[in-house]
Formats: structure tokens, C-alpha cells, sequence
């Protein structure tokens, strides 16, 4: 890169917010700015979004097809897709093969997907890694309003009288959201906030009111709050008789929740359910926003309805300030489901009713139309287990990571005879199991749309050189359909021309009948197309320019135009904790990582805030173990390797353990690993929150840390390692329950350090510390001692660019720590400057006392602001610390 080039505005690849970019290449790498003009951002991004640059090279792609992991030419991968295809279907039939996508492909790429699989193919095995987010959501729209449709957008969190955040960690999942939401509350201090959630995570610290509810008993909470609403006289009649269903049963099913019972149920005192219910009995504009907690579930339907329920009884719905608010967790969950990315939906919000296949077949011009729903997620891998589904195409997902009972789906995908994944990346835990390797273009590269959680497709636009034989998904899907003689149906030029069809089919014979409409964008040329500004559907001849808001008529999509009410029955989760297994675990997400780590595992900055996989857990839950420990989790499918995080804040007889680490960056932390594959009845998505393990320390022998010059070298042999992303450098944190006879023998056994000048620091039995140098450079640096360690590992990794000037330096150097420097850093709060846990406590102690003070002197919280709640625990804590010591 030698100059810059022009600014290309396109969407974030990472959460389902949807923001607006700009990307441009300059002479020193890529840079994201937030686009200003974009509606669902206005210019703000998190952490994540402002390091997209730092995420595009090209270390560790999948650049070139293979077979059996080998390179082949593009012709020979196509011709052994196709052939293993044909194959499969004529000796098993067509349920013998499926596919699986991803909420990260575009809209563009999974039309051709689900187009190719239920249109020609003729099954209905097309489904997608958003099973495992937003399933339940899904269902529980359909049940309520006749389709799947999100009624409410992001202005009406800044609009609302109250807003409950229900499931969701807003602060670190949909950091942008939650800047919106922290920001209307600074305008409007008296909107009222809620977060409903087991954990007190950072989104709390917006909070009016938190309810930490027994984990799994959401659904008896709203409708205890529905109960209440009616006693109270605070329905909306009118609403509910006109333009509902199915109201007195579900009414009737709540009265058993008094507030004495759903405080018991719940775990909450009485007087902090009965403030919540006061809130809500006040409030005339509520949007309850929920995600995760509420979704991966196995009663997550029924917590959905419980939830819009509410929203239908006092008629707050259709209205600006006003809706259930379900926020997906990908970039295209919602282009998906538009398309018809999951096995239990046909295409364009149409289902396998006789009338709807018919439908779509003729538009397809196909009699090979899947005649049935096909499998989901779970129900996929088994059947890959069971020698169903004979041929599986995997796209831009890592399965083995983030399916549930992970170790079973792994030992499943060995046996299956056919794996086709089109990926990204070389090394992944799936692509490790694929026999035929297709190099997919990555973000940044290809062209097309997505749609985000307010319903807002954008465009994602190439700004990046197409690297090696990198093809778009829906040409290398193309191409294998042509192959498999259906090449008039797949004879696409251009991605417009597959958005076109797309949004041709969504108005083809709808009259209303269907929310998903975009037939007003199907007319536009390749020009248009291309600079397409973000809108929302529906977008027709009624809603030329978009619809923000749905439902404003009061007319829903059930035949009769009438929402349903939902009798909900609360139940407990299908995994309760035991003698054996007696704590809860709930896995979720860290501020500055994302999914298994593909893309923001090659960012050190983002490797900063969070480095290592953890348990968080009570320290009453864990006693004798201290922070930095080791700890093995286990349940009754596997178990895994953390650091310990005892914190006061989490709830007792619960554990948090984060979902992003793969086999890729740490030897035993696929969480999924552990998790049963209980899922919800009715809409097949995994129960992810609500696992039953034991929790106790692991004795490690010793702990070090290793650091080599070069990146991506491979692990030595230990019981846990963890691999920390650094800049130029492969960074290993090491433990092992048996000490070597000698250090240098093992280092050796590993990486040679024969003919290098090596600087060694032997401390008895406490602990080793070694330099390698070459040619005046530091090849390498190894820190092992008996406790966990605290280094300056900042100042070790600059030594690999920045040679020690003295003897001093070099001295510190050996002993893992900063020259001149006291204490060490600690942990790197915001990443977006580099702002580490010393430099805040510091500032605090020389008297900047506010978050505002600080992002003054040290401009922390100034950026991105995903890091605000954490500097006010700290302001707070360091204050306490400084009375208590007199100072």
C-alpha cells in the first residue's frame, strides 16, 4: 500500500446493529471510520468496528482449493462437489445432503444456498448457525403476529418511557445500541431502564433497576408482570378486543403468578418486583429488547411470548416508542431468515404449505421443490452421526466450536463421507474435518447486502484486492449447480442480478400477505444497485421509501389480520444442577471478541482487554481459589481449562464462561464442548445458558509464558496453553501439573536454541527465566515460575522490535518487567488507546475522580465508549481503596 485510496462506505462484518463504515487503505494499513450518514450508527463504532483494518491480512486464508487438503485447480474442486453430490443423491436420494450457512454470509450468497438446496436439490436440509441465536425469536413472531417481523427500530429505544433489556449484555454485544440507549438516558434522565439478567454486567451500569433472576425463569416474570397489569387495570381493552386473539386464556394462565409466587419462582425480592411492575404500569411508551438469554433456551419460545404478550395486553406495539425489540447477534441473521436460511422456512417468509411450495416453484421454474420442512442445526449433525446425511456443504461457520455436545458433532463430521466447506481460513477446527476446501472472498472483498436487527439492508462493498483464488460464495454455488444440470436457474452474472430475483420473489403473489416485500427494489440496475442506501422493509408501492416501523394500522399478518395472544406455561430448564454437577453455566460473549475468534483473534489490540478463556464464578462457589488460578470445569459431556475470575458480582451457584475460544487459541476452552444438546420444542435452537458443572482448581505444577519472534508457530506439549495475539510475535501463556528435570532440555525438545546466545535467569525451584538472542535480535522469551505471572508483556514484545539500549534494560527484560517500572500494567481497560488498569489507578490517586476527567488526561472512554462501565468500577473501587488507607 503506497497511497491512500478512496473511502469506501460499506457494513461492519461483525454483530447484528448494522453499522455504517468507511474503509479506506492508506500507506500504513487499513482504516475504519464510522459513517455519519448511516441510520443505524450515525457515525459512532465500537471497539471491534474501529479495528476492522487490523483484521484483513492475509495470514492463516484459505487462498487456494483443495482436496484432502491439498492444492487443486478451481475445475478439479467443482468437478469433485458436484460429482460427490450426484453421487450421494442418486444412491441416497436427495435427504441424504444438506447444507449449513451462516448469519455472516450475504443475502446475495444464501439466496443462491437455500435456491440450489430446497428449489433444486429438493430437500429441505438448509439450515444455518442463526439456529443457535435467534430460532426461538423466530417462532415466537410467527405465533404472535403471522410472520416473522421485527415491529420496532432503534429510534424507539431512544424514544421509550422505559426500556427492558432482557437476556442481552447490551455493553459488550451491540456496543453501538447500547452508546444510543446511554446516550437518550443522559438527555432524558427520566426514562427508566431495566436489565433483567442473573449476571451484573456492564449494561448495568445504566440501569434504574436490575433484576437478577434466578437464572431460566424469565417467562414466569412477564407473566407475573402481565397478571399484574391486569389487576392493576392497566390493559389496553379496546386494543385487545379488536385486534387480538386467544387473550382470555392467556390471561387466565397468568393469574396463578401472583407477585408473591413470581418473586419465589424468580429469586427477587418481593419489593424489587413489585417497583418493576410499577415502572411498567407507568410507562406509556415500553420496548422490551432481548436477545441471547431470552433465545437459546429450551422454553425460549415461550419466554418470546411471554414477553410480546405483555407488549399486546397494554397495546404497546405499532407505536414509536413502543414494541418487542428481538436484536440478532450477526451481521445477516436477518437476511437469512429473509431468504429462507433455515430448514423449517421454504423462501421469502413463505413456509412449506401446498400453496406456498407451489408458489415458489413456479417462480423458480423448478418441480423439484423441497415438499417438507428439513432438519435444523442440531438434528443436522446428528443425522451427519447416524449416517442420514451422507454429503454436508458447510459455509463460513465453524460448527465443531459453536454447536452444543461439540466433541459428539466432531466425532460425527469424521464419518460422514462427503464434507464440503467454503471458508475463509485454512485452520479451523471444521475445516480440519473437510475432504474438498473451497477459498470463499472474505469481508472487504465481495459485494452484496445484508440486513440488520431494525430490518435495514445495507450494502457490503469490496475495497480489498481479491487475494489468490478467492471466489464469492454464490459463484463457487453457482458453479456446482451448473455442474449438477441445473445451470439456467444459476446462470447469474453479477450479484444485482441475484437481488433482483430476490426481491422480485418477495412481491410475487403477496398482496400484503407476507411483511417480507422489497418487490420496490426489484428493478434496480447494477448501478442502483451498487449505490443502494440503507432502507427498511417493506419496501413496495405502498412503502416506496421504506417502512420504519410495523404494525402503525394495527392489522397483523394472521389471516384475520388479529395478533395472538400466547398462553404461556413457565417451566424450568430441561439441565438442573445435582449433587454432581451443582453449579449453573452461562456462556456468552467479552467486549472485544466475537463468535470462535477468526476475524478479532488476529488483532492484538483486541487480545488486549481479555486475553485468556476464564471462568468467572462466587468466590463462596470456589473457595481457596484466587484470581489467575487454574480451574477445570466440567459437566457431564467434557470439560475445560480456565483462569479463575472470582467475583463478588456473580451470582451464587452460577459460572460465566466466555464462547469465542476454538482449539485454534487455547487447548482446552471450546465451551459448546460441555453443553448438552437440549433444544427448544418448537423452534430447535439449544438451550446455551443453563448447563449443569462442577467447578474446582487445578493444580498446575508451574505457569510461564513464552514468546517467539514470528507469528502463528505452533504451541509446545502442555496440559493448558492459550495463545495471545501479538504483533509479530506467537505469545503462549504455558501450565503443566509436573515440572521438566530441566527447563533448558525442554525448551529444547521444542524450539532449538542451539547456536544462539541465550540470557538465563535460574531461580531455584521458584522459577526460569530465559532470552534467546541471534544476529542482535531477540529470537525469544520464556518466563516459567511455580504461581501464575504477572508480566510486562508489553515491554516484551517491544523488545522484539526496539532492542534493550543498556544493561538495565536488559536485566528488566530477563525479569519480565518494564525498565524503571514499579508495578505492573495490568489489564488493558480501552483498547481503543491502549489505556491499561495502572494508568486509570494512578490518575485516580493524582485525582481525576470522573470518567470524564479521565478520557480528558488519558483519553479512555473518549472513542468507542464500550469501556465506560468498566472505568467507573474502577474510579469507584480506587476511591474506596484510597479512604480506606487514609490516603
Amino acid at each position: 500500500m503506497k497511497s491512500s485510496s478512496a473511502v469506501v462506505e460499506t457494513t461492519c462484518a461483525y454483530c447484528g446493529v448494522g453499522c455504517g463504515v468507511r474503509m479506506q487503505l492508506q500507506a500504513d494499513g487499513v482504516v475504519a471510520s464510522g459513517d455519519a450518514n448511516h441510520p443505524a450508527n450515525a457515525g459512532r463504532l465500537c471497539v471491534k468496528g474501529h479495528t476492522l483494518g487490523e483484521t484483513v491480512g492475509l495470514q492463516g486464508r484459505l487462498l487456494h482449493p483443495e482436496i484432502n487438503h491439498q492444492p487443486v485447480s478451481w475445475q478439479q474442486a467443482l468437478d469433485a462437489a458436484a460429482q460427490g453430490l450426484q453421487k450421494v443423491m442418486h444412491e441416497h436420494g436427495p435427504q441424504a445432503v444438506a447444507f449449513y450457512g451462516s448469519g455472516q454470509l450475504l443475502t446475495e450468497d444464501y439466496y443462491v444456498a437455500n435456491k440450489l438446496m430446497k428449489g433444486f436439490i429438493g430437500a429441505g436440509n438448509m439450515d444455518t448457525n442463526s439456529r443457535l441465536c435467534m430460532a426461538s425469536a423466530v417462532v415466537g413472531y410467527k405465533r404472535a403476529f403471522g410472520g416473522d417481523a421485527v415491529p420496532c427500530n432503534y429510534q424507539d429505544l431512544e424514544r421509550a418511557d422505559c426500556v427492558v433489556l432482557v437476556g442481552s449484555n447490551t455493553a459488550w454485544a451491540h456496543p453501538v445500541v447500547y452508546q444510543r440507549l446511554a446516550k437518550a438516558k443522559a438527555e432524558r434522565p427520566e426514562m427508566q431502564i431495566v436489565v433483567v439478567d442473573p449476571r451484573n454486567t456492564a449494561t448495568c451500569d445504566i440501569a434504574d433497576l436490575h433484576l437478577a433472576l434466578r437464572p431460566g425463569s424469565d417467562a414466569a416474570l412477564f407473566c407475573g408482570a402481565l397478571n399484574a397489569m391486569a389487576a392493576g387495570g392497566k390493559l389496553d381493552t379496546d386494543f385487545v378486543q379488536q385486534h387480538t386473539q386467544g387473550a382470555p386464556e392467556t390471561l387466565l394462565a397468568t393469574q396463578a403468578w401472583t407477585p408473591e409466587t413470581t418473586a419465589d419462582y424468580c429469586g427477587l425480592p418481593l419489593s424489587q418486583l413489585q417497583a418493576f411492575y410499577q415502572l411498567l404500569a407507568r410507562s406509556q411508551r415500553l420496548v422490551t429488547l432481548y436477545s441471547m438469554g431470552i433465545n437459546q433456551s429450551s422454553s425460549g419460545v415461550d419466554k418470546c411470548n411471554a414477553i410480546i404478550n405483555l407488549h399486546l395486553a397494554t397495546g404497546q406495539i405499532g407505536r414509536e416508542g413502543c414494541g418487542p425489540f428481538s436484536i440478532t447477534g450477526q451481521p445477516n441473521a436477518m437476511g437469512g431468515r429473509e431468504v429462507g436460511g433455515l430448514a423449517s422456512q421454504l423462501a421469502a417468509h413463505m413456509d412449506f404449505t401446498a400453496d406456498d411450495i407451489d408458489r415458489v416453484g413456479r417462480f423458480w421454474n423448478s418441480n423439484r421443490v423441497a415438499q417438507a420442512a428439513g432438519l435444523n442445526a442440531v438434528d443436522l449433525f446428528r443425522a451427519i452421526e447416524n449416517g442420514q446425511v451422507k454429503a454436508v456443504w458447510i459455509m463460513g461457520t465453524n460448527p465443531l466450536v459453536s454447536l452444543p455436545d461439540a466433541d459428539r458433532v466432531r466425532a460425527g463430521l469424521a464419518r460422514c463421507p462427503l464434507v464440503i466447506v467454503s471458508d475463509i481460513m485454512r485452520d479451523t477446527d471444521t475445516t480440519q474435518a473437510a475432504h474438498i476446501l473451497l477459498p470463499a472472498q472474505g469481508w472487504g472483498e465481495k459485494n452484496g447486502t445484508v440486513t440488520n436487527s431494525e430490518r435495514c439492508i445495507s450494502r457490503q462493498r469490496a475495497f480489498l484486492p481479491i487475494p489468490g483464488e478467492a471466489k464469492p460464495d454464490w459463484w463457487i454455488l453457482c458453479q456446482v449447480a451448473q455442474r449438477l444440470g441445473f445451470g439456467e436457474a444459476f446462470a447469474y452474472q453479477h450479484p444485482a442480478d441475484i437481488f433482483r430475483e430476490h426481491a422480485a420473489l418477495s412481491g410475487f403473489e403477496n398482496a400484503g400477505t407476507r411483511a417480507f416485500d422489497i418487490s420496490g427494489l426489484a428493478q434496480l440496475c447494477n448501478e442502483q444497485w451498487d449505490a443502494l442506501r440503507p432502507i427498511q422493509w417493506p419496501v413496495n408501492a405502498a412503502n416506496p421509501q421504506g417502512t420504519p416501523r410495523l404494525f402503525t394500522d394495527n392489522t397483523f399478518l394472521h389471516a384475520d389480520g388479529k395478533a395472538r395472544l400466547i398462553a404461556v406455561v413457565p417451566r424450568l430448564p430441561a439441565n438442573l444442577p445435582g449433587a454432581a454437577y451443582p453449579l449453573v453455566m452461562n456462556t456468552g460473549r467479552v467486549r472485544d471478541q466475537w463468535h470462535t475468534m477468526t476475524r478479532t483473534g488476529k488483532s492484538a489490540r483486541l487480545m488486549q482487554h481479555t486475553s485468556e478463556p476464564y471462568c468467572q464464578f462466587h468466590p463462596d462457589d470456589g473457595p481457596g481459589i484466587q484470581a489467575g488460578d487454574l480451574v477445570r470445569v466440567s459437566s457431564s459431556h467434557g470439560w475445560l481449562l480456565l483462569r479463575a475470575r472470582p467475583d463478588r458480582l456473580q451470582p451464587r451457584g452460577s459460572v460465566f464462561v466466555p464462547m469465542h475460544w476454538s482449539t485454534r487459541f487455547s487447548q482446552q476452552a471450546r465451551v459448546d464442548a460441555l453443553v448438552a444438546a437440549v433444544t427448544d420444542p418448537l423452534s430447535g435452537q439449544p438451550e446455551s445458558k443453563h448447563m449443569p458443572v462442577s467447578l474446582r482448581k487445578w493444580n498446575a505444577a508451574w505457569h510461564a509464558e513464552l514468546f517467539m519472534r514470528g507469528e502463528g508457530l505452533a504451541p509446545p506439549t502442555t496440559a493448558y496453553w492459550s495463545r495471545i495475539t501479538q504483533p509479530g510475535v506467537t505469545h503462549f501463556a504455558l501450565a503443566d501439573t509436573s515440572l521438566p528435570g530441566d527447563w533448558m532440555t525442554w525448551l529444547n525438545e521444542h524450539y532449538s536454541t542451539h547456536d544462539k546466545v541465550c540470557q538465563v535467569a535460574r531461580l531455584g525451584e521458584e522459577g526460569f527465566n530465559l532470552l534467546v538472542w541471534a544476529q542482535g535480535e531477540l529470537q525469544l522469551a520464556f518466563y516459567a515460575q511455580r504461581t501464575p505471572l504477572t508480566l510486562a508483556r508489553e515491554a516484551v514484545v517491544a523488545a522484539f522490535m526496539h532492542l534493550p539500549q543498556n544493561a538495565q534494560q536488559r536485566l528488566a527484560l530477563l525479569a519480565g518487567r518494564a525498565d524503571g517500572a514499579k508495578t505492573p500494567a495490568g489489564a488493558i481497560i480501552c483498547s481503543c488507546f491502549g489505556v491499561n488498569e495502572s494508568q486509570i489507578r494512578e490518575a485516580v490517586r493524582q485525582g481525576y475522580n470522573s470518567v470524564q476527567q479521565l478520557g480528558a488526561t488519558l483519553k479512555c472512554g473518549t472513542n468507542c465508549g464500550s469501556c465506560i462501565p468498566e472505568l467507573k468500577k474502577l474510579v469507584v473501587g480506587q476511591r474506596v481503596e484510597l479512604t480506606n488507607n487514609g490516603s
